[in-house]
């Protein structure tokens, strides 16, 4: 049966070059006190900084800062910038960069509105309720994580080697600047990876052998088929605006709960690639990327197979005349090619530096010590196999 759902997204969207003007307009509504956080020297580099802060001194708003937020954010960034929201009276945080930044100002945003720490609402044992958070307004610089659309957010606690997401209403941002020729600077390395993310923001939704809307079905194969046909694009072409601007409004669509549909079922490679990216640190969209085809090959049997088929043929164009588990096999031998061959991104564990020291235990972590109701259902066993098929 199609399950009863409820969709609200109230995030109003500035989309292309020239809309940096509508910004200080956002900003004032919600008050003079602005703290505009950001990671490296990107946003210096390609000039975007200097217009945002020109903007803010023209509309005349106070302007505080906070910088260095870290890919795979830290809970310690989140601590340090919810104590300037407190002593600085912020009313407006302005996230400038990708979906690290944005996930990091959400929490900050949260942890400016409480006396505890900003932990609690991400440990498992506590998770403190977000009664408040502070407004947010972004501007993009990286198509990915789809942060800049969505009420999540994703924090890594080097202390305790947990990274952990939650996802909540309050953290919607209240307006998103999404300009396609702010991510032109964007690496070809970063650029596959945050096409691997958006992939997988997808995969997880759509591979469900529940009933579905067929409507929302073709939209994910269309969303797919797009990051396939334009990730290798922006590669090579580093300022091709049609490209740049697909993903960017692809990476938003993957993630802002729209092809949900009343989906119920839980992530399966998102949990599991959290327990690498704490330990090891690696970037996220290249650690979704060496797990899904494995996570495919895992869950692909008579009972699953037809989904696989669909895939293949809607989305690969596939012979449907086929055998359908040949079909299968042959989809994720192109999904594969796709993420190994077209992105270049390293295709196993051992090539990224991990070994099997940690497997057992960020099994048990992935799957919150039970069972993790996936597209198939994946026990502390399954997830260590999914790990070591990762291994050559």
């Amino acid at each position: 049966m199609i399950n009863d759902f409820i969709y609200d997204i109230p995030v109003r969207v500035y989309f292309g070059r020239d809309q940096l003007k509508h910004l200080t307009a956002e900003l004032k509504k919600y008050g003079s006190r602005v703290l505009m956080t950001y990671g490296g020297g990107s946003i210096k580099r390609i000039g975007l900084y200097d217009r945002v802060v020109r903007e803010i001194k023209k509309a005349g708003l106070e302007l505080f800062e906070f910088s260095g937020i870290e890919p795979n954010p830290r809970i310690d960034s989140v601590r340090e910038g919810a104590r300037l929201c407190k002593e600085h009276r912020i009313d407006v945080l302005l996230a400038v960069g990708g979906g690290s930044t944005i996930d990091a100002t959400k929490w900050i945003a949260a942890g400016a509105c409480v006396d505890h720490d900003p932990w609690d609402f991400l440990d498992w044992s506590k998770w403190a309720p977000v009664n408040k958070a502070l407004p947010i307004v972004d501007i993009l610089t990286l198509s990915a994580t789809g942060s800049e659309m969505d009420c999540g957010g994703v924090i890594s606690n080097p202390a305790t080697k947990d990274k952990n997401g939650r996802l909540d209403p309050h953290l919607l941002p209240k307006a998103s600047f999404l300009d396609p020729s702010n991510t032109f600077s964007v690496s070809a390395y970063q650029t596959a990876c945050g096409a691997a993310d958006m992939m997988s923001h997808i995969i997880e939704v759509y591979f469900n052998m529940n009933q579905d809307l067929y409507m929302l079905d073709c939209f994910m194969e269309g969303l797919m088929k797009t990051i396939i046909r334009f990730a290798p694009v922006a590669m090579r072409k580093p300022d091709d605006y049609e490209a740049r601007a697909n993903l960017m409004w692809a990476s938003s669509w993957a993630i802002n709960g729209f092809i949900n549909g009343g989906k119920a079922q839980l992530w399966s490679c998102h949990p599991m690639e959290h327990e690498l990216s704490a330990i090891y640190d690696i970037t996220h969209g290249l650690g979704l990327a060496i797990l899904t085809p494995r996570w495919m090959e895992y869950c692909l049997d008579e009972t699953t197979v037809s989904k696989f088929v669909q895939f293949g043929v809607n989305v690969f164009g596939i012979d449907a005349s086929l055998q359908p588990m040949a079909i299968a096999k042959l989809a994720i031998e192109k999904l594969s090619a796709f993420f190994f061959d077209d992105l270049q991104l390293k295709r196993d564990f051992p090539s990224v530096g991990i070994d099997d020291t940690h497997f057992s235990a960020m099994a048990k972590k992935a799957v919150r010590g039970d069972t993790l109701q996936g597209f198939k259902p994946l026990r502390q066993q399954d997830v260590e196999t999914i790990y070591k098929m990762c291994m050559s």
